[in-house]
């Protein structure tokens, strides 16, 4: 190459010296240049003559210009072209052309080879791929010439892989086995140029979502909580959502959100009402895709009713009453009046419709039974509720007098009354002959008016007083009048029809009709006269209130009476009945007693006697007669006749006893009465105790059981500790005997008496705890036993205790005799 662009120089001066002129000679260092893509070079062009101007131009004919990336340096016979970062594009023959002063050119080219180096152009790790999808990974190689490129995994089935004439690799239906790291490598054979790159494939799974239950019922207003669960899986791990109503649920204190493991998420509704009822949406999301479930909640609510108002209706015209209740289910509503429990219908008057939780009672010619509370009652499957509502019925006044004639006289104040129903309230006006009576009345009428009720007093000075009296009642329905007449009383007529009856020796009973007029005025009593026949002094007996029967007591017997009737109002006495007469009974034997009995205490029996007709004398005395049904002796018993019973005692037991009574007064012996009886087998000494006793007897009992235990453990305490009650007053009896005796002289001195009979053993005293009981010698005393011998005092304390025991173990008082006996002899 050297030489032969020396040969060149050589002919180019050989030509310059023939003509005598410049001759150019233009030389590229280099003839081709091999650059690889991304790589810098500079070119550089010599020129032998006399250049004036030396130009480089491209591949593509045009002059190069400096730039930032191909620069021109060029000197008075050189030129340097530098191309950076060189691209495919800038392959190609490149000319450097110089120019003399004649204008003559001469050039020389370079040819650029562009070559790429192996490179991996953005390839991505991860790449992921849908699970199911034919997969297809990048591997973007480049390099000129063309690799070869090749790829390594370790796992799948090669029947699934396929290299793609782009040099990617393709997976058909792609599955989460396939996932792993794969080798792209590729090699340039020319250049000996190998490289690879290491690709992640990563598969993902479209979310898989199931739910443990779909429905759920709940009742609201409960504080009840239910709680939806869905089961997810799905790589990577889906992430779920619960949506309502087009919106995302978020955590809060109604709704509570959980991840659980196992792909299990849970949404709890707490405290639910009516409006959470309804759809639910379970949503699983990742990068494969998502998924959703519904479940549906069902919310039963309560019966309550919204809607019911008291009415107001005229009488006659309808009543129309609406209840509105809410509820799920849909409450099925009933009406019930609640004056008489009656369920409503259609039925006649009464109209009802409705449905789907309203309904519409309509009553038709309202009436004032109607006046009262209604009850509407929604129910449904899982309760009820019931509102109660007022029907007031308006309606115009209603008199409610039965009496329209009143009865006065001359100077007798009398009130007519004017009682009204109404609603609402009416007011009333008193007319006298179409004169208006005022609210302050006159001279001889005042007007009392209170709720529903106006008194008109009149008191009557003249006949003019007397006649009809108007009163008006008016409300804003209407009005109405009643005419009342105020009439001259009378006294009344004559009671008749008067009979005797039960007619005794000291008394009789007065029958009679009552009179047929009484005078306008109510009848206060009945006067009765009664008198023995030849006097003149009339005795006057009252009835009670209106009675038509009087007793007539303190009669004579034997006697001859007249008596007559009259009726007594407030005008007056009206006339006498026709005299009627009777006579008393003769005095007599009495009647025979009634008797009854009962079991009285141990061996006695008790015989009620009751007093019938005593024939007109006190009975002196009962005479009381009585056997057994086995014998034939009789035994007396005379009661006196003041007492109501008799007691027959002591009887045998297991026997039946027969009794004959006789009621006795100063005319003789009544009749006799016979009563049997029968007296029970021999109690126990239990039942004997308490048979016929009341609950205070048996207590009486019980606390004298109690002091006979108190009493026996004071004893005891006597013998067994020498302390008690009975200790006590042993010692104060003792200490006055042995001061009688001669021996107080020992005891003050606190010496040991002995005992008559020689013993040598010390009589026992009671001494504190303090006390040190000391011999005379000093030497310590020792404590009684069971056979120390007992003084005086003890003796005595031992016959108590004996009495009473054995005065508690029986009821035999001769034994009780003995024991007082032996008591006093030892005292």
């Amino acid at each position: 190459m050297l030489m032969f662009q020396f040969r060149l120089f050589a002919y180019f001066c050989f030509l310059r010296q023939e003509t005598g002129q410049s001759v150019l000679q233009v030389s590229i260092s280099l003839n081709k240049v091999e650059l690889s893509v991304g790589d810098s070079k500079f070119i550089k062009c010599t020129v032998i003559g006399e250049p004036v101007k030396v130009e480089w131009f491209n591949p593509q004919g045009e002059r190069i210009v400096s730039s930032p990336r191909v620069a021109l340096h060029t000197g008075e016979d050189s030129s340097r072209l530098t191309i950076y970062r060189a691209v495919v594009e800038d392959a190609g023959i490149y000319r450097c052309q110089a120019t003399n002063a004649e204008g003559q050119t001469q050039e020389a080219t370079m040819v650029l080879e562009m070559y790429q180096k192996l490179a991996f152009r953005d390839v991505k790790s991860p790449q992921e791929f849908r699970h199911g999808e034919t997969a297809e990974v990048v591997c973007d190689v480049i390099s000129s010439p063309a690799p070869a490129v090749s790829w390594f995994y370790q796992k799948g089935s090669k029947s699934r892989f396929q290299v793609l004439p782009n040099n990617n690799l393709q997976i058909h239906k792609v599955t989460k086995v396939d996932e792993g790291v794969y080798r792209c490598e590729a090699r340039v054979e020319a250049r000996g140029e190998i490289n690879f790159v290491d690709i992640e494939v990563v598969v993902n799974v479209p979310p898989v979502l199931s739910v443990v239950q779909q429905s759920f019922n709940a009742t609201a207003d409960y504080q009840e909580s239910v709680t939806f669960t869905c089961i997810t899986s799905g790589s990577p791990d889906p992430e779920v959502t619960w949506h309502r109503k087009g919106q995302q649920l978020e955590r809060s204190e109604q709704y509570v959100l959980n991840n659980l493991e196992g792909g299990r998420s849970t949404l709890t509704i707490r405290n639910i009402l009516q409006g959470d009822g309804g759809d639910y949406t379970c949503r699983a999301t990742n990068k494969a895709g998502s998924e959703e479930r519904e479940l549906f909640l069902k919310v039963f609510v309560q019966p309550h009713i919204t809607q019911l108002r008291n009415v107001t209706a005229v009488e006659g015209s309808a009543a129309m009453i609406s209840c509105v209740a809410e509820g799920e289910p849909v409450p099925e509503i009933s009406w019930r009046r609640a004056s008489d429990g009656r369920s409503f219908s259609q039925d006649g008057r009464v109209d009802v419709r409705g449905r789907h939780g309203r309904s519409m009672l309509t009553i038709s010619g309202v009436k004032l039974p109607d006046l009262g509370r209604f009850d509407c009652e929604a129910l449904s499957r899982i309760g009820g509720h019931q509102k109660s509502m007022f029907l007031d019925i308006e309606y115009m006044p209603k008199f409610q007098n039965n009496q329209t004639i009143f009865y006065s006289w001359e100077g007798n104040p009398v009130n007519i009354s004017c009682d009204v129903k109404s609603n609402p309230p009416a007011t009333m006006l008193w007319r006298r002959e179409r004169l208006t009576i005022s609210a302050e009345g006159t001279a001889n009428t005042r007007v009392h008016t209170t709720d529903g009720k106006s008194l008109l007093e009149v008191t009557p000075v003249s006949d003019r007083d007397f006649g009809r009296y108007n009163c008006t009642a008016r409300n804003n329905i209407g009005a109405k009048y009643q005419e009342f007449i105020l009439a001259q009383a009378d006294v009344p007529s004559n009671p008749y029809s008067v009979r005797l009856s039960a007619v005794s020796q000291r008394s009789a009973t007065v029958t009679f009709m009552k009179p047929d007029s009484h005078g306008g005025v109510p009848i206060g009593h009945y006067l009765v006269n009664y008198k023995e026949v030849g006097s003149q002094d009339w005795r006057d007996v009252k009835s009670h209130g209106v009675q038509t029967t009087v007793l007539l007591t303190g009669l004579e017997p034997n006697t001859t009476y007249e008596v007559r009737v009259a009726a007594v109002n407030g005008k007056g006495q009206g006339e006498f009945s026709h005299t009627e007469s009777f006579q008393s009974l003769p005095i007599r034997e009495p009647s025979p007693p009634a008797v009854h009995g009962q079991r009285g205490v141990g061996k006695a029996y008790r015989l009620g006697l009751v007093k019938q007709d005593d024939g007109g004398m006190p009975i002196v005395e009962y005479i009381v007669k009585y056997k057994t049904d086995k014998e034939d002796q009789w035994m007396t018993k005379l009661v006196s006749g003041q007492h109501d019973f008799a007691l027959l005692q002591p009887l045998q037991w297991n026997t039946r006893y027969e009794v004959e009574i006789t009621a006795r007064n100063v005319k003789g012996l009544s009749e006799p009465t016979f009563y049997q009886f029968f007296m029970p087998q021999k109690p126990d000494i239990i039942d004997s105790l308490f048979s016929g006793l009341g609950l205070g007897p048996v207590v009486g009992l019980g606390l004298a059981g109690l002091l006979l235990v108190l009493v026996v453990v004071d004893v005891s305490c006597y013998f067994l500790r020498q302390c008690g009650l009975l200790m006590c007053i042993t010692r104060k009896i003792c200490s006055k005997k042995t001061t009688t005796s001669g021996k107080s002289k020992e005891m003050e001195e606190g010496k040991a008496a002995y005992l008559g009979d020689g013993s040598k053993d010390p009589i026992v005293e009671m001494r504190t705890e303090e006390e040190r009981i000391t011999n005379h010698d000093g030497s310590p005393v020792h404590e009684p036993n069971e056979t120390t011998p007992l003084t005086e005092p003890d003796e005595l304390a031992k016959h108590i205790f004996y009495f009473l025991w054995d005065s508690h173990s029986t009821v035999d008082q001769n034994s009780i005799k003995q024991k007082m006996s032996t008591t006093k002899k030892i005292n």
